[in-house]
């Protein structure tokens, strides 16, 4: 699939980027979803994304381990599920351009949410606490997943609004993303999006997949709290300005 030089060193570098997201970067999920689109296609790329997605899942759980625990993940993982079933019954029915304006949506609106809180407008410090917000979170994420593999905004303004230090917010999402992206696989292969040939290329972009792991972790320990959660915010508006008007 990779017919030239600069296509596969555009792929290399994409794979850097899923392992930086997968270190705290999330904001750069935007950048490799875009660009595999490209190469291999809108449908074909999400099939060949999830397998390196995983792969830095199960690099990333190790690293921040020691932060967060599953209990905050059990009680997003079923409303995910549920999202990642709607999302599978929605490829045939919606377009793509609907389904990005949707997913752009719910990441503006819990910028929206967020700022509002750190803010002060409205005291909504008890309905962020309310299951049907965890419940919403849960399953737009899941369904931004199963479409585009763009939950990662979604889930981390989530938990970005429950007031949790970086490394916290990190550890939870390290183990939601690998549940949930291992929930979504056999899904995809039923689809026929991911098969032998999209495997083949999975392991040549794996090294740099790991590259970017190593040098995320490292990053994302330098970078201060309030600067992390700016950075989360403006790379979230910045996803969801692209998928509005791509």
């Amino acid at each position: 699939m990779l017919d030239s030089p600069w296509t596969f060193a555009l792929a290399c570098f994409c794979a850097c980027l899923i392992g930086l997201s997968k270190s705290g970067f999330t904001g750069l999920s935007w950048i490799y979803i875009i660009a595999f689109a490209e190469i291999y296609g809108a449908k074909q790329s999400v099939g060949l994304i999830l397998p390196l997605l995983i792969a830095a899942d199960c690099m990333a759980y190790p690293a921040f381990r020691q932060h967060g625990s599953w209990r905050p993940v059990w009680a997003l993982i079923g409303p995910a599920c549920v999202g990642v079933l709607l999302g599978w019954a929605s490829l045939a029915y919606i377009s793509d351009e609907i389904a990005r304006s949707l997913i752009a949506a719910c990441v503006l609106l819990m910028v929206v949410i967020h700022l509002a809180r750190r803010w002060q407008f409205l005291p909504w410090d008890r309905w962020l606490e309310s299951s049907g917000f965890q419940f919403g979170s849960g399953l737009f994420g899941g369904f931004a997943s199963m479409l585009a593999n763009a939950a990662g905004p979604i889930i981390q303004l989530y938990l970005l609004a429950k007031r949790l230090p970086k490394m916290e917010l990190l550890g939870i999402s390290a183990r939601f993303f690998l549940l949930l992206n291992l929930i979504k696989l056999p899904i995809s292969v039923r689809l026929d999006m991911i098969h032998t040939a999209s495997l083949l290329e999975n392991l040549k972009l794996l090294p740099f997949l790991l590259l970017g792991v190593v040098c995320g972790k490292w990053l994302i320990q330098k970078v201060p709290q309030r600067a992390f959660e700016w950075m989360l915010l403006v790379f979230a508006i910045l996803a969801a300005a692209r998928m509005l008007f791509s």
